[in-house]
C-alpha cells in the first residue's frame, strides 16, 4: 500500500494555526512531520535564491509526491508549515532550557536554536512575504513569539547578573542573526560567531 493510500487525512488550510487543524493519523502525521524536516533541510542546502522544487523535498524525506500534495497542496502551504514549526521551535527551546540551566548559558543555547531559525528563515521569508504580506496571522503569530521570547530569555539573563544591563532584546537578536549573513551557511562557522557575541554580552 502506497503512503498516499495509507493515509486519508484532511488537508490542513493555508495560514491555519495547528491547533484548528484536524488530528492526524499517526502515520500521516509522521509523514508530515517528515516532510516539515526534509523541506528545512533541503532549504537550508540549498544555494541563496535557488528554488527548491517539491520533488526534492518529497525524494529527502522518502515519501511519494502524493503524499506530500495531499498534506501540502502549494508549495506555500508547504513554506507557511516549516516556518511555524521553526518560529514556534523557539518558544519551546526556551521552555526547555530554563529549568536546566544558568540564565546567560539558556540564553546562548537558546541563541543557537535561533541562529537555525534565521538561516531557514533567509532561504524562504521574502516568498512567504510576497505571498502573504507582513500582516498576515503567520507574520503577526512570529513577531510576536520571537519577541516574547527573546525578551524573557535577556531579561533573566540580565536579572541575574550575567548579561549587560545595556543591550536590548533587539540587538541581541540582530547580533544573532548576523551569524547566518554568510552566502552558504555554515554552521560550525556559525557556532563560533555566536561563542564571541555572547563573551560580549556576558558580564565579567
Amino acid at each position: 500500500m502506497t503512503d498516499t493510500a495509507k493515509e486519508q487525512a484532511p488537508v490542513q488550510a493555508p495560514g491555519q494555526a495547528p491547533e484548528q487543524a484536524p488530528k492526524l493519523r499517526a502515520d500521516a502525521a509522521r509523514n508530515r512531520a517528515r516532510l516539515i524536516e526534509a523541506a528545512r533541510a533541503v532549504f537550508l542546502a540549498a544555494p541563496p535564491d535557488s528554488e527548491v522544487s517539491l520533488e526534492q523535498v518529497a525524494r529527502t524525506a522518502e515519501v511519494g509526491i502524493g503524499t506530500l500534495y495531499r498534506h501540502f497542496p502549494t508549495r506555500l502551504d508547504l513554506l507557511e508549515a516549516v516556518y511555524r514549526e521553526e518560529v514556534d521551535g523557539l518558544q519551546q527551546a526556551a521552555e526547555r532550557l530554563i529549568p536546566d540551566h544558568t540564565p546567560a548559558d539558556a540564553l546562548e543555547l537558546w541563541l543557537e536554536v535561533f541562529v537555525d531559525y534565521a538561516a531557514t528563515k533567509k532561504h524562504i521569508f521574502h516568498e512567504l512575504i510576497e505571498a502573504t504580506g507582513r500582516d498576515s496571522e503567520l507574520m503577526t503569530h512570529s513577531r510576536s513569539v520571537m519577541s516574547s521570547t527573546a525578551q524573557k530569555m535577556v531579561s533573566r539573563a540580565q536579572e541575574a547578573g550575567e548579561v549587560r544591563a545595556d543591550v536590548e532584546p533587539g540587538d541581541v537578536l540582530r547580533l544573532a542573526g548576523g551569524c547566518t549573513m554568510m552566502p552558504n551557511f555554515d554552521r560550525s562557522q556559525t557556532r563560533r560567531i555566536l561563542t564571541i557575541v555572547m563573551d560580549g554580552l556576558r558580564v565579567h
